[in-house]
């Protein structure tokens, strides 16, 4: 199992920005394809961005398309999210997953996702 943690989050005004990391540790990341998901309270939890272990492939739900960018830094065992525009609706805790799967493959649900961050709050206002 690769270990998790999560930073950046943080309070902005609508319109404006903020980069998540995810650090790993414990597992060469190169092995996994990373996720991130997120929860608003009430709400279940929901995708977000996902990379493959080479970078090569990503995917995104369609209401951050176009704002937000999932990366990877695979000798720093960390994966970002940058997320530009922000809007009221992208509150909600943020968490980072990984997954063994095939190459160049993502997943697009949290279910195969078998390690995870404890997250980190993103708050929007308007």
């Amino acid at each position: 199992q690769v270990q998790l943690v999560e930073s950046g989050g943080g309070s902005v005004q609508a319109g404006g920005s903020l980069r998540l990391s995810c650090a790993a540790s414990g597992r060469s990341l190169s092995n996994y394809a990373m996720a991130w998901f997120r929860q608003a309270p009430g709400k279940a939890r929901e995708f977000v961005a996902a990379i493959s272990g080479s970078g090569i492939t990503t995917d995104y739900a369609d209401s951050v398309k176009g704002r937000f960018t999932i990366s990877r830094d695979n000798a720093k065992s960390t994966v970002y999210l940058q997320m530009n525009s922000l809007k009221p609706e992208d509150t909600g805790v943020y968490y980072c997953a990984a997954g063994s799967f095939p190459r160049n493959t993502i997943v697009i649900v949290d279910g195969p996702y078998k390690s995870w961050g404890q997250g980190t709050q993103v708050t929007v206002s308007s």
